[in-house]
């Protein structure tokens, strides 16, 4: 009997149904058209972010530019105007000032080194004088203070005149400490802090 099969296994496996051999569910695979549609979805939207960045900041250029030429013409719009030229790259304003006939000059802002110069195109020397960090001086503040520096000095009593006259707040400025624009401005003129 040990070649003979035992039929009561045999029916048992037949009186269960057999198993259930069903594909399994496929996994959600983009297919090309869809994973294009998404990229292109993608690219427009951060086209859309850069273009109203981009005119954001326009428009906020436009908006300084606006409130820094009130400023120079002061707020009721009376006075001079005055032409400025910045550089963000080398962090300089530059400003030519017309004042009286055969009179001009030209003031610049350093903020890298903090430091504004001026020179009058009919004068003999260079000014410069430290930029208050906190709260920088307004353009007429400045150039008044490199006015009052230019003033000639008093005339002193006949027995002093052989005396030379030194002005007291003009001490020689060492060039290095200035800076490119400052040195240009100045190439060869004398520099003075006022």
């Amino acid at each position: 009997m040990e070649g003979k099969m035992d039929d009561s296994n045999k029916l048992a496996l037949m009186s269960e149904p057999p198993p259930d051999y069903t594909e399994s569910p496929k996994s959600a695979d983009l297919s090309c058209g869809k994973l294009l549609i998404l990229v292109m979805a993608v690219v427009v939207m951060a086209l859309v972010v850069l273009t109203l960045l981009l005119a954001g900041l326009h428009i906020t250029e436009k908006h300084t530019e606006a409130v820094l030429q009130m400023t120079i013409q002061r707020p009721d719009g009376k006075g001079s105007p005055q032409h400025l030229a910045m550089s963000q790259k080398e962090k300089l304003a530059i400003f030519p000032i017309h004042m009286k006939l055969n009179s001009s000059a030209t003031v610049v802002y350093d903020y890298s080194n903090l430091v504004i110069g001026y020179r009058s195109w009919t004068g003999k020397a260079c000014y410069v004088i430290r930029m208050n960090q906190k709260d920088i001086q307004s353009l007429d503040a400045v150039i008044k203070i490199f006015q009052d520096v230019q003033k000639p000095p008093p005339l002193l009593p006949l027995g002093q005149r052989e005396k030379p006259v030194e002005n007291l707040s003009a001490v020689p400025a060492n060039r290095s400490m200035l800076g490119a624009a400052i040195n240009l401005l100045c190439s060869s003129l004398s520099v003075y802090w006022a």
